[in-house]
């Protein structure tokens, strides 16, 4: 930051923001990354999820160490735990093995690698064959890839599991002048045509939409969010899982220095989740990683959290908990 004097003392004045927030400002902006294992997930965790059927049940989530995604997005924050490099053919392999032997066993499995599971750069294609072999006992794999990114490879890899495949990918959000300013390179044309292939292949689909993503206060962000829910479902989406828009990654750190983003308030998490699950077209989930740093109250903010979770297992609105701090104004 620059420094001025004024009565003595320094202060700091902000640089003022590009017009276009492109890879190199976002790269500029980075905090060091975490160092991992190519030959070790660095996350594996078990827990309960709402399948396609009703039934709440185990799902083994894989986080997968591996190169960055090419599509360097505003509020990317995954890319911490990658690789500088492509990791060597075999290391994939090694770890899923690695994770199905230490974790407890489930019917579903989450394979998340901070990008894209059909880039060659992140996934060898000499893994592919190995993989599926290992994930046969699965009746569901997920995962991550980018719109832009689904094609016939999706389709050769669906031929060689024995469950079903289901493809996670980030709508963020359908606001015509956020969307083009994350840095995604994606328009919601590639997103239809995506969920539009991939359902035609018989392969799922799952939408991540951001609340309140940069550039938007908080009724914009929870107004947009809701649109981009029935925009996700119109086109055939199964299941959108709603993220709160965290800082963290540099990037965002500095736009809330700006003024131009804040995170969302856990009164516009229920009241999205409420809206979702009115709908009946799809599972709605939001995702309460971290969701503690939205917590306006010690005392009713973890019972807040224990209602999003059991809504996101029953897939019904709940009552609201009763609390009488001012954090909890939701009564949706």
């Amino acid at each position: 930051m620059a420094q001025i004097a004024q009565d003595g003392f320094c202060m700091h004045r902000l640089q003022p923001l590009p017009s276009v927030l492109d890879d190199n400002w976002i790269l500029a902006q980075r905090p060091p990354r975490h160092s991992v294992d190519p030959h070790r997930p660095y996350a594996v965790l078990v827990e309960p999820e709402r399948s396609r059927d009703g039934c709440v049940e185990d799902v083994l989530t894989v986080f997968l160490s591996n190169r960055e995604c090419p599509f360097r997005c505003l509020m990317c924050d995954l890319w911490r735990n990658t690789t500088l490099q492509r990791v060597p053919e075999g290391a994939i392999v090694e770890q899923v093995a690695f994770a199905l032997s230490s974790s407890r066993p489930a019917r579903h499995i989450k394979l998340y690698n901070a990008g894209n599971f059909f880039d060659a750069q992140a996934i060898p294609p000499a893994d592919l064959p190995a993989l599926a072999e290992l994930l046969c006992p699965f009746q569901t794999v997920i995962v991550e890839n980018h719109p832009r990114l689904v094609d016939h490879r999706c389709l050769a890899f669906r031929d060689r599991l024995a469950g079903r495949l289901e493809v996670a990918m980030g709508l963020e959000t359908i606001h015509p002048d956020v969307l083009p300013r994350l840095n995604k390179r994606m328009t919601l044309d590639d997103f239809e045509r995506a969920v539009r292939l991939l359902t035609a292949h018989g392969i799922g689909t799952r939408a991540f939409v951001l609340l309140r993503p940069p550039f938007l206060d908080e009724a914009e962000g929870l107004h947009w969010a809701c649109r981009s829910l029935d925009w996700a479902f119109s086109i055939g989406v199964e299941c959108c899982v709603v993220i709160p828009t965290r800082a963290g990654n540099g990037a965002l750190d500095v736009l809330q220095q700006h003024g131009q983003f804040a995170p969302p308030t856990l009164a516009s998490l229920e009241a999205v989740l409420a809206y979702g699950l009115s709908l009946a077209k799809g599972r709605t989930f939001v995702d309460l990683w971290d969701i503690d740093k939205l917590y306006d109250c010690g005392r009713c903010g973890p019972l807040r959290r224990q209602r999003l979770e059991a809504m996101n297992h029953r897939q019904q609105w709940l009552p609201p908990v009763s609390c009488e701090c001012e954090g909890n104004p939701c009564r949706l």
